[in-house]
């Protein structure tokens, strides 16, 4: 993955360039940083260790809480690096691996979103054959599938922008590289990056959106199908609540960010959207998930208090 010119870094200009603002920025998203990994890593060491969460909708939290961590230390830990840096240096190979961690993770987190509204339609829509259908052979190969086709998503883009000429500026006008501010400093012809970022990326990301919405339409038409009960419908959809959720606030921004044209659109305003969906949704998803599902909490209570009563006993000993 060479290009064609000699470029060796790019510089991330970051958030802002107010330096009065620079320490309680940093303060705050390593605030966020810290509660996104500890809070993703505590639902994922309760979904392996509790045998009671040891279902397909865990396994597939569990895979979400992995991508989430892996999301926010793709971006956050350079950023950090660069509030105070004077430089803000990024060498060309790290910037491209940026890029392809970057929409790796992203892309599996949409497909691993539409996968688990797909386990809610089984489990309200066809209850009686649920273990059959959703067996752990089926829900390794959905997992083993969202991960391979978001890598090899995100390979086509690094490949596609490596080659790319950078004969101007070499200021990335965001906190981390991405295609669209690269297409920005590229020269010459964009037009295939420009075709792959609307159309593979935009199949990679509407595609599962669209079918998470028609899991949930076809989960409202089957229950009203079989109940006309107003407090049975709620009651059967509050199950699916927190990952209709997460689904929103990882959808929202990234459709802002994507469907705007790439000279059009903003920096600005694509840096805001980039914030929601990279550092600020990592940090909500387990507490969304934690603060509205009962086995969760019962498992995090229990491994905690199991940790309290060793340290007692310790202390005693």
């Amino acid at each position: 993955m060479l290009n064609q010119t000699s470029v060796t870094a790019f510089l991330l200009l970051g958030v802002t360039d107010i330096q009065a603002l620079q320490p309680y920025l940093f303060v705050v998203f390593l605030a966020i940083y810290v509660v996104s990994v500890v809070g993703n890593g505590a639902v994922l060491l309760v979904v392996v260790s509790d045998p009671r969460l040891h279902l397909p909708m865990y396994f597939f939290l569990g895979n979400l809480s992995c991508l989430d961590i892996c999301y926010s230390t793709v971006t956050l830990p350079k950023m950090l690096e660069n509030v105070f840096s004077t430089h803000k240096a990024i060498s060309f190979l790290g910037c491209i691996t940026q890029l392809h961690f970057f929409h790796f993770l992203g892309s599996t987190e949409a497909m691993l979103l539409a996968v688990m509204a797909f386990d809610r339609f089984v489990a309200i829509c066809r209850p009686l054959h649920y273990s059959v259908i959703m067996n752990y052979q089926l829900c390794t190969q959905m997992a083993v599938t969202v991960w391979t086709i978001g890598f090899f998503h995100a390979l086509l883009h690094s490949m596609m922008t490596s080659r790319l000429n950078f004969c101007g500026s070499h200021q990335i006008h965001h906190f981390f590289c991405d295609v669209k501010p690269l297409l920005e400093l590229a020269c010459g012809n964009t037009e295939l990056n420009q075709w792959l970022l609307n159309t593979v990326t935009g199949t990679i990301a509407m595609g599962p959106f669209f079918l998470t919405l028609l899991s949930y339409f076809t989960i409202i038409i089957s229950l009203f199908s079989k109940t006309h009960s107003c407090s049975a419908l709620r009651k059967a959809l509050s199950t699916c609540a927190s990952h209709f959720m997460v689904v929103i606030l990882l959808y929202a921004p990234v459709i802002f960010t994507y469907i705007s044209p790439t000279s059009g659109s903003s920096m600005d305003q694509d840096q805001v959207a980039a914030i929601m969906y990279t550092v600020v949704t990592p940090m909500l998803n387990p507490l969304i998930y934690t603060l509205r599902n009962k086995d969760v909490k019962a498992a995090l209570s229990s491994v905690f208090s199991r940790r309290g009563d060793l340290n007692t006993s310790r202390a005693h000993f």
